[in-house]
C-alpha cells in the first residue's frame, strides 16, 4: 500500500510547481500591443471606471439609509483606504508594465496558483460588473420613457418566474454591450477616444450639479431639526465607509492598460493618483451638494440627484442629470470591456488559460477573440439573469485582489533585484571576488560551479547589504535568523502577518455576535493577534529593502501595504455567508481549470531544468587554494555507463 503514496520529493516538486513565479523578459517594453495611451488617456479611463452609476445612486442610498450627511466623512475615509491599494497598483504598474493587473503582480512575486485564482476571480468580477451596469443603464433609460420598454417586452415576449433569472429578457442591456464590444474591438485608440467623449459629458454634468447645487444649498438641512450632520453616529459613518469603498474599485483598469501606455513608468502612477483624487473629490462634493439641497431623510435612493432637482422645481436640470448618469454608465461599461480581455490575454499568454485568447489582431493590436467571446458572455448574462443577488459577489473578488497585491509589494520589495546573486543572510556582504579565502570553517555545496563560484569567501568583503538581509543593527539580537537566505524570513513573516490579520478581523467581526465570547477571552484574543500582527510587521521592517529605483515606490513599506491587507480582510469578513458560498463554488471551478489545463500548459514548465544523465556536484572546503578547494564529484556509474569522452583513470581518481 505504501508504494501508492507519493514520495516526499514528488510532493516537494509539486508544491514548487504551484508556487513558481513568472520569469520576466529583460526588456519589458517589447509588446504585441500598441503603446499609444498617454497619461491623460489612462487618467480618463480610471475616472470612467470609478465615477459611474455610483455617483448618481450610491451617494443617495448611503446618505439616507446608513450615514446621513456624514456620508461625506465616509467617502473621505473610503478614499484614503482606496489610496493604500491604489499606491500598491501604481508601484507594480510602473515596475512591471505588462497587462494583467493583479494577476500579473501576484504571478511575479507570490506564485502561479495564487495568480491564477486572482485572475479567475477578476474575470467573474468584470463579467458580472459589466452585465449589472448594462442592466442599470437599461433601467435608467427605461425610467426616462415611463417604463415603456419594459412594458412592451413583457407584453410581446412574456415574463418569467424562474429563480435566478430576470423577470423579462433585457434586450436593451444586451444590445448596449454588443455595441460597446464592437467599438472596443477597433483598438485601444478608438476605445480611448470614445471614453474621452463620454467622460467629458459626464464631468460637464458633474460640474453643472456642483454649481447649481451650491446655488440651491440650504445649510439648515444639516441642522439638528433635520437630524444633525451624523444622525447614525460613528457606527453609521464606518458602515457607510464599507459601502463607499466599492465606489473606487475602477482604478485597476489603469494597471491593466500599462502594456499599452507610451511611458508606463511615469504614466501609470500619475494616472492612478490623478483619477483617484478627482473621483474622491467628485464623490465628496456631490455628497455635500446633495445633502444641502434637500433634507437627507427625504432622498430617493434610486435617483437621488435627479429627484432633488425635480423637488426644487428644476425639472430640466433633472433631465440633464439623467443624461449624465447614462454617459457615466457608458464609461464603466467601456472600462469593464477594456480590462477583461486583457487579463484573459495575460493568463493565456502565460499558458494558464486557453491559448486561443492570446491571439492579437495584427491591425488593431488588441485580443479580438477575447473581446468578442467575453462581450457575448457579458451580453448573455445581462439578457437573462437576475444579477441583483450576484452583485455583492463583486466585492469579494476585488478585495481579494487588493490583499494579494499588497502582500506582493512586501515580498517584491524585500527580494533581490534581477541579476543579484543570492547569499545567506549571515554574511551581510555583497558579491565577493573569487580569489579570496573563506574565514569560516563551514562546508557549502552548490549545484553549478559557474553560477556559484563568486560566492566563495564572501565573508572577508564588506559593503552595502542586499535586499532581504537582516539589518546590521538587529544582528546582535536576531542572530538565530542568520542561517536563512535573503527574503526567506520576510516571506514567512508576510504569511504570519496575513494569518494574524485574518484571526484579528474574525474576532472583531464575529467575536460578540456569532461566537459570543466572554469579555476576558475577547480582549485576550484581540491582544494576542494584534501582537502577532505587529511582531510580523517589525520582523519585516528589520530587513533591508531594495534600494530606490527610477520607478515609483509606495512610501512607508511595510506599514502601508499591511494596513491595506488588514482593511481588505476586515471588509471581506463583513460580507454575507452566501457571498462566501458562491465564492467557494467559483473557486472550485477555477481549481478544476487550473489542474486540468493551466498547470500542464504553463510556460514556466518550459523554463524548468530537465534532468540530465550526468550530474556534477561542487564542494567548497574551507582551507587551501581555490583550485584545491573545488572538486568535481561524478557518480562512478556514469563513468562506466555512457560517457564516450571520459577517461577511466579519471573516474578511478
Amino acid at each position: 500500500m505504501a508504494r501508492w503514496l507519493p514520495r516526499s520529493t514528488d510532493l516537494t516538486r509539486f508544491c514548487q510547481k504551484l508556487n513558481r513565479v513568472k520569469t520576466l523578459e529583460d526588456n519589458m517594453m517589447v509588446t504585441s500591443f500598441n503603446r499609444c495611451l498617454s497619461t491623460i488617456d489612462l487618467t480618463l479611463l480610471g475616472i470612467g471606471g470609478m465615477v459611474g452609476s455610483g455617483l448618481y445612486v450610491l451617494t443617495g442610498t448611503v446618505a439616507k439609509e446608513i450615514a446621513g450627511p456624514a456620508v461625506i466623512v465616509s467617502f473621505i475615509i473610503a478614499g484614503f483606504a482606496s489610496l493604500l491599494a491604489a499606491l500598491c497598483y501604481a508601484e507594480f504598474g510602473a515596475r512591471v508594465p505588462k497587462t494583467g493587473s493583479a494577476y500579473m503582480f501576484t504571478y511575479v512575486s507570490v506564485g502561479e496558483i495564487w495568480a491564477f485564482l486572482i485572475g479567475w476571480n477578476v474575470l467573474l468580477e468584470y463579467m458580472i460588473g459589466g452585465a449589472a451596469v448594462a442592466r442599470a443603464w437599461s433601467g435608467y433609460l427605461d425610467s426616462i420613457f415611463n417604463h415603456k420598454i419594459k412594458n412592451f417586452t413583457e407584453t410581446h415576449v412574456g415574463a418569467w418566474q424562474v429563480p435566478f433569472l430576470a423577470r423579462y429578457p433585457d434586450f436593451l442591456a444586451a444590445a448596449i454591450l454588443l455595441v460597446a464590444t464592437a467599438f472596443i474591438s477597433f483598438g485601444a485608440k478608438v476605445s480611448s477616444w470614445l471614453n474621452h467623449v463620454f467622460s467629458a459629458i459626464s464631468m460637464g454634468v458633474i460640474l453643472f450639479i456642483l454649481i447649481m447645487g451650491f446655488v440651491l444649498a440650504q445649510p439648515k438641512n444639516w441642522s439638528t431639526q433635520e437630524g444633525g450632520f451624523a444622525p447614525y453616529g460613528l457606527s453609521g459613518i464606518m458602515a457607510g465607509t464599507a459601502t463607499c469603498f466599492y465606489a473606487f474599485v475602477g482604478f485597476d483598469v489603469i494597471a491593466a492598460s500599462s502594456e499599452e501606455a507610451r511611458n508606463p513608468q511615469r504614466a501609470v502612477p500619475r494616472a492612478i493618483a490623478f483619477s483617484l483624487g478627482l473621483a474622491t473629490g467628485a464623490y465628496i462634493l456631490v455628497s455635500v451638494v446633495l445633502t444641502l439641497m434637500v433634507p437627507w431623510h427625504t432622498l430617493d435612493p434610486d435617483s437621488a440627484l435627479a429627484d432633488a432637482f425635480y423637488r426644487r422645481g428644476y425639472a430640466w436640470a433633472g433631465f440633464l442629470v439623467a443624461a449624465g448618469s447614462i454617459c457615466a454608465m457608458n464609461t464603466v461599461l467601456l472600462s469593464n470591456l477594456f480590462s477583461l480581455p486583457r487579463i484573459v490575454y495575460a493568463m493565456a499568454e502565460d499558458g494558464l488559460f486557453f491559448q486561443v485568447f492570446s491571439r492579437v489582431h495584427p491591425r488593431t493590436q488588441v485580443p479580438v477573440i477575447g473581446i468578442v467571446v467575453f462581450g457575448l458572455l457579458m451580453a448573455l448574462l445581462a439578457l437573462i439573469f437576475d444579477l441583483e443577488a450576484l452583485v455583492q459577489f463583486l466585492s469579494i473578488g476585488t478585495l481579494l485582489a487588493y490583499t494579494f497585491v499588497a502582500a506582493s509589494i512586501i515580498v517584491l520589495r524585500f527580494q533581490q533585484q534581477k541579476g543579484d546573486v543570492p547569499a545567506p543572510a549571515a554574511s551581510g556582504q555583497p558579491n565577493p571576488e573569487p580569489h579570496e579565502g573563506p574565514s569560516c570553517g563551514e562546508l557549502k555545496e552548490y549545484e553549478s560551479f559557474s553560477d556559484k563560484l563568486q560566492l566563495v569567501d564572501r565573508d572577508k568583503t564588506k559593503g552595502q547589504r542586499e535586499p532581504g538581509q537582516l539589518k546590521a543593527a538587529f544582528e546582535p539580537y536576531l542572530e538565530f535568523l542568520s542561517d536563512f537566505y535573503p527574503g526567506e524570513v520576510v516571506t514567512v513573516a508576510v504569511v504570519t502577518l496575513m494569518v494574524s490579520a485574518i484571526c484579528l478581523c474574525s474576532i472583531l467581526v464575529f467575536g460578540n455576535t456569532h461566537l459570543h465570547l466572554p469579555t476576558w477571552s475577547y480582549s485576550l484574543l484581540l491582544v494576542l493577534f494584534s501582537l502577532g500582527f505587529l511582531l510580523s510587521l517589525l520582523l519585516i521592517w528589520a530587513h533591508e529593502q531594495q534600494h530606490s529605483t527610477q520607478t515609483f515606490q509606495i512610501p512607508l513599506v511595510p506599514l502601508s501595504p499591511a494596513l491595506s491587507i488588514i482593511l481588505n480582510i476586515y471588509l471581506m469578513l463583513k460580507l454575507s455567508y452566501m457571498t462566501w458560498l458562491r465564492f467557494a463554488v467559483w473557486l472550485l471551478l477555477g481549481l478544476l481549470v487550473y489542474f486540468g489545463y493551466g498547470i500542464w500548459h504553463s510556460k514556466e514548465n518550459l523554463r524548468e531544468p530537465q534532468p540530465q544523465r550526468v550530474s556534477a556536484r561542487y564542494v567548497v572546503f574551507p582551507g587551501g587554494s581555490l583550485e584545491e578547494r573545488v572538486q568535481a564529484v561524478q557518480p562512478s556509474s556514469q563513468c562506466v555507463a555512457g560517457l564516450p569522452d571520459t577517461d577511466t583513470d579519471d573516474c578511478k581518481r
